[in-house]
């Protein structure tokens, strides 16, 4: 008879870059920092986009678009270390981190089909400038991103379940 291990797995002890207490408040100082200005930065991007009419186009709105996942990707998992530094606590539950998975490959893979909408944007306005702004419509621009979001929606729900084995959890 083969002896199998049922042990649950319940949390993930995250290891840090130094357990030096003398440089904690450095890493949360410089990953705060950083959190801040690409948080900030988008933002202002975002804000610029909307308010100026003149960059009412499609690269523009594309570019606003990026500038939102960029913000959702880094706030996937920033906030999560920056707690863990400041309350010395170097553990996330099984669930934490399957959530975290799960949307650092949504938003990971929504910039990757952001930048390829972006390129066939250029590829548009390069090879077919008559017809640009017949093709490269607001429904059309629209749509991709629509379509963007709801592919990788469900390829980052398929991708993070069939990783961690809950789809082939079942025994032979």
């Amino acid at each position: 008879m083969k002896a199998e291990n049922h042990t649950e797995l319940s949390e993930f002890l995250l290891l840090g870059l130094s357990d030096d207490p003398e440089l904690q408040p450095v890493f949360f100082g410089l990953f705060l920092s950083m959190y801040l200005v690409t948080v900030l930065g988008n933002l202002l991007i975002i804000l610029a986009v909307s308010s100026d009419s003149h960059l009412h186009t499609p690269m523009y709105f594309f570019l606003s678009n990026l500038s939102f996942v960029d913000i959702c990707f880094i706030s996937t998992t920033v906030p999560k270390m920056l707690m863990n530094i400041q309350a010395w606590s170097k553990d996330i539950s099984y669930v934490g981190c399957l959530t975290q998975v799960y949307f650092l490959m949504m938003f990971g893979g929504m910039d990757n089909f952001l930048l390829t909408v972006m390129a066939y944007d250029r590829f548009v306005a390069i090879c077919h400038p008559l017809h640009y702004t017949v093709i490269m419509n607001p429904c059309l621009c629209g749509l991709l991103v629509l379509a963007s979001w709801f592919i990788i929606f469900w390829v980052s729900l398929v991708s993070s379940f069939c990783s961690c084995g809950i789809l082939f959890s079942y025994s032979h």
